[in-house]
């Protein structure tokens, strides 16, 4: 079990993580079973695409590395015409249209943790890829954005009792029905992301005091172990 990350960064393709690994100097520790990039208390793990596979890559970091919090960042289709490409949103609410609550019916919601001062929007997560503007209008009753993973995220982040928050960037919209749309549109806008990410999330970030870092690594505080660091 490896306790130095502060925080752990969840991201869906390497296409949306290349800024922040080149940005951040991480280093590529290991390929399986996931991809993973580190340096001074940042964990990158790429996931793959899918809820399964944002899961598994959570449950990973938070047993493996036991950050402070995770972050779950990368690329949303917006439902509606109401949001510009590049446009980026501090998720409030999630739902999962495609997966309904056994008791009510409705779509399940998890709620992620949220930080001052940013936009927030609504996230829908499903576990396929949705482009037809017909299936967008009819997410767009409950979810303003639209992604692969973030519900799987912040269950998992539940699961474990780590704080998670997410951040998205518009790549596509009900203009924009071709994969490769997708594709092009997260190149163009992937380094604002990052930019947005490192000058204004990431300063604002909970960060684990002294105390609290021993005591989440298995170490009693005292003059003691402090000396000997």
């Amino acid at each position: 079990m490896e306790t130095d990350i502060v925080t752990a960064i969840v991201m869906a393709t390497m296409l949306e993580a290349k800024p922040f690994v080149l940005g951040m100097s991480l280093r590529q520790t290991r390929k399986i079973p996931f991809r993973l990039f580190q340096n001074d208390g940042i964990l990158l793990i790429i996931s793959g695409i899918g809820k399964a596979n944002a899961a598994m890559a959570t449950a990973y970091s938070c047993l493996k590395f036991k950050p402070a919090c995770i972050c779950n960042l990368g690329a949303a289709g917006a439902t509606h015409t109401g949001y510009d490409l590049g446009e980026i949103c501090h998720i409030q609410k999630i739902v999962e249209p495609d997966r309904p609550n056994l008791k009510t019916g409705k779509p399940c919601v998890h709620k992620p943790d949220l930080l001052a001062g940013f936009n927030t929007t609504i996230l829908a997560t499903s576990d396929r890829a949705v482009l037809d503007p017909k299936e967008r209008k009819a997410i767009s009753i409950n979810a303003d954005l639209v992604d692969m993973e973030g519900a799987s995220v912040v269950q998992a982040c539940r699961t474990f009792k780590k704080n998670c928050y997410l951040f998205k960037f518009v790549s596509d919209t009900p203009d924009h029905t071709r994969d490769q749309d997708i594709v092009n549109h997260i190149r163009l806008y992937r380094k604002k992301f990052y930019d947005f990410f490192t000058d204004s999330v990431r300063p604002v970030l909970p960060v684990p005091s002294a105390f609290s870092r021993e005591k989440h690594a298995g170490v009693e505080a005292s003059p003691t172990s402090k000396s000997l660091k």
